[in-house]
């Protein structure tokens, strides 16, 4: 069973990891700040997630212990739940600056997963006041230091998470000392440490490509996932052993999942429509996009079962994202799902009874969106997901989870290639922390994570009475809690 190691007698490394411990993953969840907790890991795990992250943990806090409620909200070892039997694999995601507090940090949580990660990708300016993430790229040997620190005295695997170079050269060399250093799995964010925020533009998979041509461990590669077309695109163009999704999966947690199969009456009708269309929409019609509110309603119930509490900056932060295309329409319900409040005193003491007036809310608007399913059955999801003109991507129904694409800046402001320095081939670059780029203090929307380029072929499934069939896209932002992937 994959997060389930059998052989305690020494540690596995490379691809006997990947394989024996990991299960050979192919879909995996990327940390996010206060949104890849327990309740969500559990949620992508049912809808495709083989291996996923926790959110990032701030190895020094950690280890000091000073402040209970740091460890308690960031890994709650307590109940049993995090790290235990259903939330495995597992991989611990830390940011630190020193080798002393991350393997202490490390070695409290080492019973609970199965591999502990280095965060060396969040280009957040609190990243780099706090002096970690992409702001160590700099420090080489920092950087070793670390690394290899965890591999000399951990029971299990050290990976680590990093943003490429303006160069090939400089990327390929700085993966080779990550790997030197004691790194068994590398995940390679094909974006600088500027692309950020409005300034994202789209992941280099080419870089990608060249690091897992450069290194002998497993490479998984990160960057412009939006759709589920574009997971074996980004395989087939990067080599890579694996794909993780950030934004991807907050705006649709079944990013994983193919398009059900259409039932047997609509089965032949929609093969045929399908090989004689030309719909530009068609091309993205390969994923599931199940109905938004369900995927609510099922978060909320596993927030509610767990004895591990869930923030309510997290719990409110999925749900604008969940519902962002249908709460776009119903601005008074999304008026009042802003203004609901759960102090952490009444979460504690109702025990869950608290997250009752969210799903209010939610069933409220699931009994409007029934009636627009109505209005719309019949018509092919095709005809229902008209092509973005400003982004060239497929607006489907309000009714279904999709990704939230944002239009691509312009050049050169996308991706302005830093000045070099001597250390490390890159200069800090001070920039202003905008809306989309303080997830880390939990700010309102994730950093983009995901951007794409174009997609697979795909059949032209009918809308069910449900709702719920398939396909991608969508406006607007959402006042809510955001995910910072590092």
């Amino acid at each position: 069973m994959p997060g389930i190691t059998s052989d305690k007698s020494r540690k596995l490394g490379g691809y006997e990891f990947f394989e024996k411990v990991l299960g050979s993953p192919k879909f995996i969840v990327a940390p996010m700040v206060d949104q890849s907790e327990l309740a969500w890991r559990k949620l992508s795990r049912r809808y495709g997630a083989q291996v996923v992250y926790t959110p990032m943990i701030n190895a020094k806090m950690y280890a000091e212990g000073v402040r209970k409620p740091y460890r308690e909200q960031n890994f709650n070892t307590v109940h049993g739940e995090e790290g235990g039997p259903e939330d495995r694999p597992l991989i611990v995601q830390f940011c630190a600056n020193n080798a002393d507090h991350l393997l202490t940090s490390a070695k409290l949580l080492e019973p609970y997963c199965d591999a502990v990660d280095i965060n060396l990708g969040c280009p957040q300016d609190i990243a780099r006041r706090g002096h970690y993430g992409s702001y160590l790229q700099d420090e080489w040997d920092l950087i070793y230091e670390m690394i290899n620190t965890l591999h000399n005295n951990l029971s299990i695997p050290v990976t680590a998470k990093f943003r490429v170079f303006p160069t090939v050269e400089k990327t390929v060399e700085y993966a080779k000392m990550l790997e030197r250093a004691g790194a068994q799995m590398l995940t390679c964010h094909g974006r600088t440490r500027e692309q950020r925020g409005h300034r994202s533009g789209l992941a280099d998979w080419e870089k990608i490509r060249a690091v897992k041509e450069a290194v002998s461990v497993p490479v998984v590669a990160n960057g412009n996932l939006l759709f589920y077309g574009d997971i074996e695109r980004c395989l087939a163009a990067t080599g890579a052993d694996a794909v993780m999704s950030a934004e991807g999966n907050l705006y649709n947690p079944a990013i994983f999942m193919p398009a059900p199969t259409p039932p047997p009456s609509e089965a032949s009708s929609s093969s045929s429509s399908s090989s004689s269309s030309s719909s530009p929409a068609a091309l993205y019609l390969t994923g599931y996009h199940p109905r938004n509110t369900s995927l609510a309603l099922e978060y909320l119930s596993i927030v509610k079962s767990q004895k591990t509490l869930t923030t309510p900056s997290a719990v409110k932060g999925h749900l604008f994202k969940l519902l962002r295309p249908a709460l776009a329409k119903y601005q008074d319900l999304r008026e009042r799902l802003g203004r609901i409040r759960v102090e952490r005193s009444e979460r504690d003491k109702d025990g869950g009874a608290a997250w009752d007036r969210y799903e209010e809310v939610i069933r409220e608007l699931d009994t409007r969106l029934e009636a627009d399913i109505e209005a719309a059955k019949g018509k092919s999801l095709e005809e229902l997901s008209p092509i973005d003109p400003v982004t060239g991507f497929p607006v489907l129904p309000h009714w279904l989870a999709q990704p939230y694409i944002r239009p691509l800046p312009a050049e050169p402001e996308a991706a302005k290639p830093p000045a070099e320095s001597e250390k490390s081939g890159v200069e800090v670059a001070v920039t202003e922390c905008t809306a989309e780029d303080s997830a880390v203090r939990g700010s309102k929307r994730a950093i983009s994570e995901e951007r794409t380029v174009a997609v697979d072929e795909s059949k032209r499934p009918k809308l069910t009475s449900d709702g719920v069939l398939a396909a991608p896209q969508g406006p607007e932002g959402e006042p809510a809690a955001a995910g910072s992937a590092g």
